[in-house]
């Protein structure tokens, strides 16, 4: 499977980057939004389609990872519909049902249906087995554990989450470690997002093949942030995302 970086900031949208969204596309094809986050569709058109998109799953209701949830109903619903590569498809939006309020919103007739998502099972979505993890946020939010079936290769995205050590065995011996990152060295025990020694931690006690950084503050050195964590995993490859970074799981 092949993920590619389309928003990297936590927050808000900085000069040339925009906030979370990631595309994860399996070896059969089938393209999974990873929340939709600020300037998600714009930086989404210069991968694909946005009409190629199968599935959207959405970690939780903050803002900065459902921006552009609205703007891609849109363009959906108003995408002429002579074109030949539109299959009219609704769209499948999954998310917790934990706030009714928002859960509710992803749902508009004849564009997009939500559902919620397993958080206590295996959630299957195309190509993908899915399970969650609750994570520490002022609001409800799930890290997602992504495996695709047929290679077995294995995503962890941490979503928005303090750290907690559960984050370890949720971890355990995946491919990539997708970590939420917006503080340097000197926060720790935050309420609601990692340091970078934490994410270092977790990569290295959880033997991840790879460590990546995202939900990026908009100020300091990131390559420092990105040496601390490196520094606390310990021989974890360890890279920062920028939107349209691709990583390519058959090389790993």
């Amino acid at each position: 499977m092949k993920l590619t970086a389309l928003g990297v900031l936590g927050g808000y949208p900085h000069k040339d980057s925009g906030t979370t969204s990631y595309l994860l596309s399996s070896n059969s094809g089938f393209n999974l939004l990873i929340d939709v986050g600020s300037r998600a569709v714009t930086e989404l058109e210069h991968e694909l389609s946005p009409l190629y998109i199968d599935a959207v799953i959405i970690s939780h209701y903050h803002e900065d990872h459902i921006a552009d949830l609205g703007v891609l109903r849109q363009f959906r619903q108003l995408w002429p519909k002579t074109d030949p590569d539109w299959d009219s498809a609704i769209l499948d939006i999954y998310g917790h049902d934990q706030d009714v309020h928002e859960f509710n919103k992803l749902t508009l007739d004849g564009v997009s249906k939500g559902i919620a998502y397993d958080v206590s099972g295996i959630q299957k979505i195309g190509p993908f087995d899915i399970t969650f993890q609750k994570t520490v946020h002022p609001i409800i939010c799930y890290a997602m554990r992504i495996t695709e079936r047929k290679t077995g290769q294995t995503l962890v995205f941490t979503a928005d989450t303090g750290w907690f050590d559960g984050l370890i065995d949720f971890s355990k011996d995946a491919d990539m470690l997708l970590a939420d990152v917006y503080f340097f060295a000197d926060k720790a025990n935050m309420p609601n997002h990692l340091s970078s020694t934490e994410s270092g931690k977790i990569a290295r006690e959880a033997a991840v093949k790879k460590l990546v950084l995202t939900h990026l503050p908009q100020f300091g050195d990131l390559e420092q942030l990105r040496k601390e964590a490196e520094n606390a995993a310990q021989g974890v490859v360890t890279e920062l995302a920028t939107p349209h970074k691709t990583w390519d799981f058959n090389t790993f």
